[in-house]
């Protein structure tokens, strides 16, 4: 992927850089493989902002992905390296051979005709499914499930990759891209390889319009709201928040804690991110 940046003819190209998608194949998806993308932002049936900046934006086609990856011993084949409009990662159209069509998310070093295929005994190259017991020391993993049979759910965006770096009775000690070392059921799949795309990073939109494309909506500062519609709202003139900060509901916006109690899973993180 390279990047590729504007002369300064107006202000909104002076700082946009964007993305060369030369390892792109195809420009429509297999129709067969998308569905409507319903709106889940925006305003209720009242009127009312139910959820904020959030709003508008370009219509697009959702791509359905296999993150099951549970075609076992069946190979396939990469047919095109696609665009998908709904995450950083570009996707890659897989034909099995029973004749099924599959999208999964596109590792770096995948291309048109590489072979791909799922199982315990499935080869360590990149597009390969295994479980992660199965997977060496050192070996850069993504996609990986947490749950057994529900799909990855870890280390699906652009330019991300997880390290296999213990094993220990049933389970596998892995390195996640933000630098917490979690533990996983040892039976849980993952795809070997560092996803591509890397460059999404990089890339500066230049515009406020090109959010909008995006579908984001203005954000607002608390401060500068009226008292009903923010904690941090009021005063004469500008003023600090005042007291810590809060969400527009008064719950604590930074540095309290997220995690539930109820479905506790602290006891398989060996390391916090932070």
């Amino acid at each position: 992927m390279a990047l590729k940046s504007y002369k300064p003819n107006t202000p909104g190209l002076r700082q946009r850089v964007v993305l060369v998608r030369a390892d792109i194949t195809s420009q429509k998806p297999e129709k067969s493989l998308t569905t409507s993308l319903k709106q889940g932002a925006g305003r209720d049936s009242f009127g009312r902002v139910s959820v904020r900046r959030r709003g508008g934006g370009c219509k697009r086609a959702y791509r359905i992905i296999d993150f099951k990856r549970d075609k076992y011993g069946v190979p396939g084949t990469v047919k095109t390296i696609e665009y998908d409009p709904n995450r950083s990662v570009n996707i890659a159209l897989v034909f099995y051979a029973d004749g099924e069509k599959r999208y999964i998310i596109a590792p770096k070093g995948l291309t048109v005709g590489t072979q791909v295929i799922a199982g315990p005994n499935a080869p360590l190259t990149v597009g390969n499914a295994l479980p992660l017991k199965n997977i060496p020391l050192g070996v850069i993993v993504h996609n990986i499930e947490l749950t057994l049979g529900r799909g990855g759910q870890l280390v699906r965006s652009a330019g991300v990759g997880a390290t296999v770096v213990a094993k220990e009775g049933d389970y596998v000690t892995l390195r996640l891209p933000s630098g917490e070392m979690r533990m996983v059921f040892g039976e849980c799949s993952a795809t070997i390889g560092t996803l591509g795309n890397e460059d999404h990073m990089n890339v500066s939109l230049g515009k406020a319009g090109a959010s909008r494309h995006l579908g984001k909506r203005p954000k607002v500062r608390g401060v500068v709201m009226n008292p009903i519609d923010h904690p941090h709202g009021g005063g004469e003139g500008k003023t600090a928040a005042g007291r810590n900060p809060a969400t527009p509901w008064g719950k604590p916006a930074k540095g309290g804690k997220t995690r539930s109690k109820k479905k506790p899973s602290g006891s398989f993180i060996v390391k916090k991110r932070k």
